[in-house]
């Protein structure tokens, strides 16, 4: 297939060049060029700006295009309507951000969506789903029965700058007693962001249209499995010591941003958001690796990076000693009284 990539320098979008090369598929790249502009030198490369004329698109044609840096539903509609006389098929990459509603387990592609409070461009932790969702308008209005749309959750693995799944291979690999937040039992979901990739391109291949989110594993995952396989794959010799939500609150610990993928009880607005229903993704064939091998790969890419990387996300190694020496206290003063 001739494929058109929006993107495709960073993150999913190379992993999506990647899948696609590997199966030789037929790749255009069209971005500013500001990202990554030397990776892929064997690709054809289109220079532009979403927010221009899409002159360099005009007159091609691709057997489908896959949207990745759709953020602005009124440049997204331009792209569509443009694309829709240029491609077989529109994939536009969401996300589960979009749903109005996370509060219970099991919210599924026919779930309520997110809407803005008032018209915005702005992309902010509060807009982010519901613009995303009219951009997904946009491509369906535009294409119809050619779009398919996927909802990813959190999206992991090498090339991660978010660093929310690589804190933990990090810290896994360091060793040592790991702070581990909240409930052992509690539920957590993620993508391999090479899983995602790889069905993506297989979907594009079968000319597959339609909504779906795209989130795993298969089976339910809890937090303490999820950091046991971390363990498993980088570090037999490190410990968890489990430190209760309401301790870490008090200690200003912020979930999600300070200790990934950690939500609280007390969050009940989230409750449902790690038991997001992909039965239909995986009848369409997403499958996942096992958890250590994201692990494994994350961390290897993780070891290419600047010593002095600016972490996005996660702990530093001296305020998790500053609450664990805490924590052990508080315990210790528990047991007395």
């Amino acid at each position: 297939m001739r494929i058109l990539i929006l993107g495709g320098t960073v993150f999913l979008g190379r992993a999506l060049v990647d899948a696609a090369t590997d199966r030789e598929h037929e790749i255009t790249l069209y971005n500013r060029g500001r990202t990554n502009p030397n990776i892929f030198p064997g690709l054809e490369k289109l220079y532009g700006s979403r927010d221009s004329d899409l002159a360099e698109l005009e007159g091609r044609h691709w057997d489908v295009v896959i949207d990745t840096s759709g953020y602005i539903p009124r440049l997204v509609r331009k792209s569509a309507r443009l694309l829709a006389r240029e491609v077989d098929q529109y994939i536009f990459i969401s996300t589960l951000s979009v749903y109005a509603d996370v509060s219970e387990p099991g919210v599924s592609e026919e779930s309520s969506l997110a809407q803005l409070a008032q018209e915005t461009e702005d992309v902010t932790g509060d807009t982010y789903g519901p613009l995303k969702a009219l951009c997904e308008r946009e491509v369906i209005e535009a294409m119809t029965d050619r779009s398919l749309v996927i909802r990813p959750g959190l999206i992991a693995g090498p090339y991660d700058q978010s660093d929310r799944f690589t804190y933990w291979a990090h810290r896994m690999a360091r060793g040592g007693e790991i702070l581990a937040p909240g409930r052992p039992e509690r539920e957590v979901q993620f993508i391999d962001v090479r899983d995602l990739a790889e069905w993506v391109i297989r979907l594009a291949e079968s000319r597959a249209a339609g909504i779906y989110n795209a989130v795993g594993p298969a089976a339910p995952l809890t937090m303490k499995h999820f950091l046991d396989a971390g363990r498993k794959a980088l570090n037999r010799y490190a410990t968890l010591t489990w430190v209760e939500d309401n301790f870490l609150l008090k200690k200003h610990v912020d979930p999600w941003s300070d200790l990934p993928l950690w939500l609280t009880d007390a969050d009940t607005e989230s409750h449902g958001l790690f038991k997001i229903n992909s039965k239909k993704a995986m009848a369409a064939g997403l499958t996942f690796r096992p958890v250590e091998e994201t692990y494994q790969a994350t961390y290897e890419w993780h070891t290419h990076r600047p010593a002095n990387h600016d972490w996005k996300a996660g702990l530093s190694i001296d305020r998790e000693n500053d609450i664990l020496r805490s924590w052990h206290l508080h315990q210790h003063d528990t047991q007395a009284s």
